[in-house]
């Protein structure tokens, strides 16, 4: 079994620190073509949050470890650790993400997680990160279908982790639309929209890596006007505890009226 724990850990810190190069990069296209993708206290917030979501992944990762290691004792099926086992196991793991972005957008608990993602007012890359503390508790769960299916749980982690990265590089109003990709691919274009508090931008293009599932499903919007960023509540604020947590106080009051 491949060591995973060790295998993931060793380029961390190299990604890390080209990702925030690239938001670095970003910050001087927006400031010498006056686009003001950036302020200073939002993407401060999004620094802490992502700091805070990186301990929490630390702080579980063994008892993820674990949870994943019981489903994949009930396994049904033995399915070997090579090539097409893995881009199998790739697409299914976005199948998988695709439905569960969707539901969290529909089941108040689920929205209660994930709001924090969409609380921004800007749209930019350190907005990527911006995840809720406990949402990495829910992930064994999330795709122990996978694991009872016998994937090996390697292909599952790298799988979503190289999902995650590439959602990273969709946070942003750097690219434009990319042609006949668009429909293939999820983009930068296409998530933006998925962002927007708009009308027409509500619950629309959950897909992590492929837009084909929202093409699928009638859940695909193209960018047509100009995403107005955040919930259809408004500013929440900067202090990332209350970000946290609002979602599930809103809930327990019976005062989540508002959408991503």
């Amino acid at each position: 079994m491949i060591d995973f724990l060790n295998y993931s850990n060793q380029p961390k810190y190299v990604l890390i620190a080209l990702l925030f190069l690239l938001i670095v990069g970003e910050m001087i296209w927006s400031y010498r073509n006056n686009k003001h993708v950036y302020e200073l206290r939002d993407t401060l917030t999004n620094l802490v949050i992502f700091a805070g979501f990186q301990f929490s992944k630390l702080a579980f990762f063994g008892i993820e470890l674990r949870i994943g290691a019981f489903f994949s004792r009930h396994k049904l099926f033995h399915l070997e650790q090579n090539t097409w086992v893995f881009v199998a196991c790739f697409i299914l793991v976005d199948f998988v993400y695709y439905w569960y972005h969707r539901l969290s957008h529909k089941i108040k608990f689920l929205w209660a997680l994930h709001l924090i993602h969409h609380s921004s007012l800007y749209m930019n890359l350190t907005v990527s990160y911006r995840l809720n503390w406990l949402s990495t508790v829910l992930t064994p769960f999330i795709y122990a279908p996978l694991l009872i299916l016998g994937f090996p749980i390697e292909f599952v982690l790298l799988s979503l982790a190289l999902n995650l990265v590439y959602q990273f590089f969709l946070h942003t109003e750097v690219v434009g639309k990319l042609g006949f990709i668009e429909y293939i691919f999820n983009t930068p274009s296409a998530h933006r929209v998925h962002h927007g508090s708009n009308d027409r931008y509500i619950d629309k293009n959950f897909g992590g890596f492929l837009i084909i599932w929202d093409l699928l499903f009638k859940s695909y919007e193209r960018e047509t006007i100009k995403a107005t960023y955040g919930t259809t509540a408004g500013f929440i604020g900067y202090n990332p505890l209350k970000m946290n947590f609002k979602g599930f106080i809103d809930l327990f009051k019976s005062k989540m009226n508002y959408k991503g």
